[in-house]
């Protein structure tokens, strides 16, 4: 693959270049230094031959859109419960209150680790049986985003590689049994219907926010609206278009990750603007074991840059976030009534 940045397109203030890492490359070294530069600058890259083939990816964005294609009245049956799995309808989220005025204009679908009742494991937050649509309505459904989610999880591995190297780490950093062994992952379908935003109006697809996890791992179909902030603290912002790139992943940064190099790797604001036409995207959370301590890697402080956090619990990050968005939703909801 020769490409190692793309440039985007859309109605933002300006385009974004973002690196582009080949799995497939057998040059580690250039892979790395690609992902650095990346995560120094943006904390977004795109990802190709990743291993997940373009005829399944099709697969998976058919299915979804055959989800969302049900009624309002079967999709309310599967609503998102305490576990985070299952539908969330238009407007249910409220990503950036302070700029939006009503929720964003996109529905979901979330799906985790798959874990039965009876299995102890499942009393874990986060960990526990999934939400599916009844097979006779959507068959192979569940089968599809199973692989899915399976497939996507050994991509975030093999980024995780690429990023502890990145890190001066030993590239199997992420690979131990504490850190991505039993992983809280999260795959979420996404939606939009086709609003057109307006920022000065306080409308958007999805209000501008970080994810709070490792990194995400993003498949889109080809319509543009993704936009990326490099300083959320700019008077005023510069918000800059990223690409769709067709049977990449778009991956970026989450705070957990920022965290834990102590604030050399960013975690970026983002949000999504509507265009007038459907978007369809999937978006793969990955987030380490419940008991991961998240605390300042031992090549990323010094005298001079001391840890600028305590350590703490990956779960409490997840709780957290977790925590934020259920008051985004309700936020959401008192705005909408």
């Amino acid at each position: 693959m020769g490409i190692q940045s793309v440039e985007a397109y859309g109605g933002a203030t300006k385009s974004s270049m973002l690196n582009c890492i080949d799995l497939s490359d057998p040059d580690i070294d250039k892979s790395v230094n690609l992902l650095k530069q990346a995560c120094l600058d943006s904390g977004f890259f795109y990802v190709v031959n990743h291993g997940i083939s373009q005829d399944f990816m099709d697969e998976a964005f058919a299915q979804s859109r055959k989800f969302f294609g049900l009624p309002l009245k079967e999709k309310i049956k599967l609503l998102r419960n305490e576990k985070q799995r299952g539908y969330t309808p238009v407007l249910d989220e409220l990503l950036d209150p302070e700029n939006q005025v009503h929720g964003d204009y996109k529905e979901g679908y979330y799906i985790g680790v798959e874990v039965s009742e009876d299995d102890p494991e499942s009393q874990k937050p986060f960990y526990g049986p999934n939400q599916w649509p009844a097979s006779d309505i959507l068959p192979g459904w569940r089968e599809t985003m199973e692989k899915y989610h399976r497939q996507a999880l050994e991509v975030g591995r093999a980024v995780g590689r690429i990023i502890a190297l990145a890190l001066d780490l030993g590239a199997d950093f992420f690979d131990k049994p504490d850190m991505l062994g039993e992983p809280i992952a999260t795959l979420r379908l996404l939606h939009y219907e086709g609003q057109t935003s307006n920022p000065s109006r306080g409308l958007y697809g999805a209000g501008a926010h970080t994810d709070y996890g490792l990194i995400t791992l993003l498949a889109t179909d080809d319509v543009p609206g993704l936009q990326i902030c490099k300083d959320r603290d700019a008077k005023p912002q510069i918000w800059e278009d990223v690409a769709p790139l067709k049977g990449a992943f778009i991956v970026n940064l989450g705070d957990m990750l920022e965290r834990w190099s102590n604030c050399i790797f960013k975690s970026t604001l983002h949000r999504v603007l509507g265009n007038g036409q459907e978007r369809y995207s999937i978006a793969y959370f990955l987030e380490p074991n419940h008991d991961c301590l998240v605390e300042c890697l031992p090549t990323c402080k010094s005298e001079s840059n001391p840890p600028k956090y305590f350590p703490r619990d990956a779960l409490l990050s997840q709780e957290e976030g977790h925590s934020q968005r259920d008051l985004s939703s309700k936020a959401a909801q008192s705005l909408n009534s």
